[in-house]
């Protein structure tokens, strides 16, 4: 990837969680980093947000959930990438998130697994390290 190219997240809320105070904070934030940041909404489906991801060309989707169905929710993601086969496609989660879910998460791909509090920073120098490894 060019290291010039602007990081371009989506940031997703799937299902019926109408918790937006994290998703807003964190597109703010990451705009405020540089990033190019699209955000669905509340109410989105796991294809709507495949396929807005490959209608975007993202280079991040970050789920946000604050029901404690990160693990559904991601799995669903996932699923729907491997079938369009948008494998390259990262994926970060945050929100609700149990210590328990996170080596399930971290299993299927799903990277980051930050929860409420996490320092603005750590979550933008991580994301940033997704799309450009040192």
């Amino acid at each position: 990837m060019n290291e010039n190219k602007p990081i371009r997240v989506l940031i997703a809320k799937i299902g019926c969680d109408i918790h937006e105070r994290g998703p807003i904070t964190l597109m703010t934030a990451f705009r405020d980093a540089g990033m190019e940041v699209i955000y669905t909404g509340r109410y989105a489906t796991p294809e709507r947000v495949v396929q807005t991801a490959m209608d975007e060309d993202v280079d991040i989707i970050a789920l946000s959930d604050h029901t404690g169905s990160m693990p559904i929710i991601a799995e669903s993601v996932m699923a729907e990438l491997k079938k369009n086969d948008e494998m390259d496609i990262h994926v970060m989660a945050g929100g609700l998130i149990l210590p328990s879910d996170i080596p399930a998460l971290e299993n299927m791909g799903v990277k980051g697994n930050y929860g409420p509090g996490t320092p603005l920073e750590t979550i933008i120098k991580y994301t940033k390290s997704l799309v450009h490894p040192v």
